[in-house]
């Protein structure tokens, strides 16, 4: 199991830019990367989804204002991904993400590799 703290995320809003006729990954979306990237080597240094995956987020607002949950997982995932936690974030076949009980602005982050590959097999067992 990989456990981490991740700062807030940008939402999926401010994630993408248009520059020269291309969508593009945006200032505070690299900045965000980065941020990621920099939690997963202090978090979980050598950690690392070869399966598939079980992932649970539990979302800390930065303040009491109305936001709406599947706006935080564009840029989390995508940051995952580029970090290295896993190949790609299709490796996920459960998906929870649910507010915390305080104020806070950030996230907690559970991944589990099932031991399972694309194919449903189970890849702890050893073959005779």
């Amino acid at each position: 199991m990989i456990e981490l703290t991740l700062p807030w995320p940008p939402t999926v809003n401010t994630y993408w830019r248009m520059w020269r006729n291309r969508m593009v990954i945006s200032d505070g979306g690299r900045k965000y990367r980065k941020a990621v990237w920099e939690q997963v080597i202090q978090q979980a240094l050598g950690k690392r989804v070869r399966n598939r995956a079980v992932v649970t987020i539990q979302a800390f607002r930065p303040d009491n204002r109305r936001r709406d949950l599947d706006n935080l997982l564009k840029a989390v995932l995508d940051a995952l991904t580029a970090a290295e936690v896993w190949d790609d974030d299709s490796q996920i076949t459960d998906l929870r993400i649910y507010w915390g009980p305080d104020i806070g602005g950030y996230l907690k982050v559970s991944i589990v590799d099932t031991g399972e590959d694309d194919d449903g097999r189970d890849q702890s067992r050893t073959s005779d």
